[in-house]
């Protein structure tokens, strides 16, 4: 498995290129109405199942990186939106706070091979985080790889990264821009040099060593002129790559022509022994399993050996032990449960070793001759050590709301490492005796705040149709005691079986120790209590996620958590579509809200880069019953002229090739365009940057500073240099 560090500003914002595209003064006065620039209206009209529906901004579609009339149009909107967001008395304070906050040194999980341990480091405002390595785990620190030389803007990032089983090489990935293209490349961890070695237009990958001289990936076909960062992609492949060759002398492994939709992600047991890859065709967890015995490569080459043909469940490789392999599964356990299989046979079937419990089974591990066992109960983690016959060890003792993860390592090993973060804590990292249970820091962040000062309370409330929905919300002590009413900021994500769980972040805390509270809601939709808490969210279901999260609002007003007047809401990417479809339903509930990345035309989604997977979730907008439902609650097609609307930032990037930023830019032009109030309806721009990870740490203080600085504006939140 490849190892991913942890990771979201603007260069067009000149105020003084406002007055050459806007007409009045901008935000002289604070009540005044901005002058958006002008947008041109196309006349596309389009028939679906009888209905004409108008698309007028089409157009903005289209690639800026090409398109000048596109071009244009995002420097118009970046120069009002920086000169608005620089008239703002919060932006400063949460600019030096975040700061502040975030200037700590950050360690990634250990990794080791042959008696070295390799992790990523982050002195605290680095851009990137950098790689080293230690000879034993008390070695002197050696840097690897600093990817804050690779470019000007620390735009470049290191994103997975694998170090061979002998220690002698380090497989890693680069990513540019924020793109999801990666470049896959191989370092000699002696001479902390590159190899020759060079990997292009890999997608959707893992990279796994194969022995250690060379290693399994996935690619794409490269793309045609243009089309790199919006074209839909097709025929993924598995190739094996040899170090010391060119990538042309790459051996295909596994290639499915007849089902040209399907992703292929391979990965290889801790112990070497197999090659599993997993197959499917969008974002369910739904696979085909197929398995390769590297033991007999040498006289069966690439020979295939198919474990689970029909792709109806989801299957997580654990490890391999002699010629068993263990999975955990959703197989007839909605929550997971962890089985085996013994390859051996002619045969094989699954065994279960671990039943399905009221708790969902996130993930295994073996280390040493144990289990440990990834639970997650209400969205926060707990785990525990079993014997490889499923037979309870010791429960490990965590914090009792965060979310802890790690636990890697192989069997036969003594240790293992894990992170343990919450809303007020920063990741801290233990090392792990298997044998003993104990646990000891390998690396606590030194903080700049208190956090005994700050209560993380869990709440149920009911959602429209009845459901209890679980909500975290975190505020002051002394304002909880007191029963103050805090401006909230909530968050919620809700989609494709994403468990929203406790972490750490730089802005909320600013936020937090400005003097507001913030709520995060998980949603139907996400994953946090298994198959039946997705599917109760996606699809025909959808609307319980919108539901869901406008009955959260509701409760934080109605138990005197935040006023009424006073919540502030955010969500990115599927949360970005979560939060323009409930400002379209509830307006009045929202003082401010902040789309990002969002996908907000639901009936062409599917046409760009990725969106093809994601009809699993959302349907297909080609079919009418799907469609029915995507035209209820689309963004883009479901503004309400003559409706005043809260306050809305949206954000988004001009090199996202996941949530294409044409979704962002239309649904901004027709949100503009409409008559929905006086309170500012703008959009941010980054440039440089994608769908979020890799992003620089100047840009995400400078993108999180406008973004709260905007929120704590219209939710009535005073920084305390006000």
């Amino acid at each position: 498995m490849s190892r991913r560090p942890g990771r979201t500003r603007l260069l067009l914002a000149a105020a003084a290129a406002v007055s050459a595209f806007a007409t009045t003064p901008i935000w002289a006065d604070a009540m005044k109405p901005l002058a958006y620039p002008d947008t041109r209206r196309g006349t596309v009209v389009e028939d679906h199942f009888g209905e004409k529906i108008a698309d007028p901004y089409r157009w903005l579609e289209n690639d800026v990186r090409s398109d000048k009339e596109v071009a244009a149009w995002v420097e118009r909107e970046n120069a009002v939106t920086r000169a608005y967001l620089d008239t703002l008395p919060q932006r400063g304070w949460f600019a030096a706070r975040i700061r502040e906050l975030i200037d700590y040194e950050r360690f990634g999980l250990p990794v080791k091979a042959a008696g070295r341990y390799f992790y990523t480091r982050n002195s605290g405002l680095q851009n990137q985080a950098q790689l080293f390595v230690r000879d034993g785990l008390n070695g002197t620190p050696r840097l690897l790889l600093d990817p804050n030389s690779w470019a000007k803007d620390g735009a470049t990032a290191l994103d997975a990264w694998e170090p061979s089983d002998d220690g002698r090489h380090l497989l890693y990935s680069v990513q540019d821009g924020g793109s999801d293209w990666r470049v896959i490349k191989v370092l000699d961890v002696k001479t902390g040099q590159p190899l020759a070695d060079e990997v292009k237009w890999a997608k959707f990958t893992g990279i796994a060593w194969v022995g250690n001289d060379g290693f399994l990936y996935s690619r794409f076909p490269e793309p045609e002129q243009g089309t790199a960062f919006q074209g839909r992609n097709y025929d993924h492949k598995v190739y094996y790559h040899k170090v010391g060759t060119p990538q042309s002398a790459d051996q295909l492994v596994l290639e499915t022509p007849d089902q040209r939709e399907m992703n292929h992600t391979a990965e290889v047991t801790p112990d070497g022994r197999y090659a599993v890859i997993t197959s499917s065709t969008g974002t369910d967890n739904r696979q085909q399993v197929r398995v390769i015995d590297l033991s007999r490569r040498k006289t069966d080459g690439w020979k295939i050996r198919m474990l689970v043909a029909e792709p109806k469940d989801d299957w997580k490789l654990v490890a391999s032990t002699g010629t068993n392999l263990w999975f955990v599964t959703n197989q007839n356990a909605p929550r997971y449960r962890l089985v085996v299989a013994d390859m051996a046979a002619a045969q094989p079937q699954f065994r279960q070793v671990v039943a399905e419990r009221g708790d969902l089974l996130e993930r295994a591990t073996i280390i040493g001759n144990q289990l440990v066992l990834n639970y997650l109960k209400d969205a926060a983690s707990h785990a525990e050590i079993v014997s490889l016959d499923g037979k309870k060890v010791r429960t490990l003792t965590l914090g009792e709301l965060g979310t802890a993860s790690g636990f890697d390592g192989k069997p036969g090993d003594p240790e293992t490492f894990y992170t343990y973060s919450s809303f007020n804590q920063p990741a801290a990292i233990y090392r792990m005796d298997i044998a003993t249970g104990k646990s000891e820091p390998f690396a606590k962040p030194a903080l700049k705040f208190d956090p005994a000062k700050y209560a993380i309370e869990q709440r149920f409330y009911a959602s429209k149709d009845g459901t209890k929905v679980p909500m975290f919300v975190v505020r002051n002590k002394a304002a909880s005691q007191a029963g103050k009413a805090l401006p909230t900021l909530l968050y919620g994500y809700g989609g494709f079986d994403v468990s929203l769980t406790p972490g750490y972040s730089a802005a909320r805390m600013a936020w937090l120790e400005a003097g507001g509270a913030f709520a995060m809601a998980n949603l139907r939709g996400g994953g946090e209590y298994g198959k039946e808490w997705h599917d109760g969210g996606r699809l025909a279901n959808k609307q319980n996620v919108f539901d869901d999260f406008i009955a959260a609002g509701e409760y934080l007003i109605a138990q005197g958590i935040t006023p009424k007047g006073g919540l502030a809401v955010q969500g990115g990417s599927n949360g970005g579509l979560l939060i323009g479809a409930v400002v379209n339903q509830r307006p009045d509930l929202f003082a401010a809200a902040n789309a990002q990345v969002g996908v907000m035309d639901m009936l062409r989604f599917d046409r760009f880069t990725a969106g093809r997977y994601w009809v699993d979730d959302y349907g297909y907008p080609e079919k009418e019953a799907d469609f029915r439902v995507l035209r209820k609650y689309s963004p883009y097609h479901n503004i309400r002229a003559g409706v005043d609307y809260p306050a809305v930032l949206v954000t988004t990037a001009d090199t996202d090739d996941r949530v294409v930023p044409g979704h962002s830019f239309k649904y901004t032009a027709a949100l503009q365009a409409a008559k929905v109030g006086d309170k500012p309806h703008l959009i941010r721009i980054e440039t440089r940057a994608g769908h979020g990870s890799g992003k620089p740490t100047d840009k995400v203080i400078e993108e999180s500073s406008d973004i709260l600085a905007f929120l704590a504006r219209w939710s009535g939140l005073q920084t305390p240099a006000q």
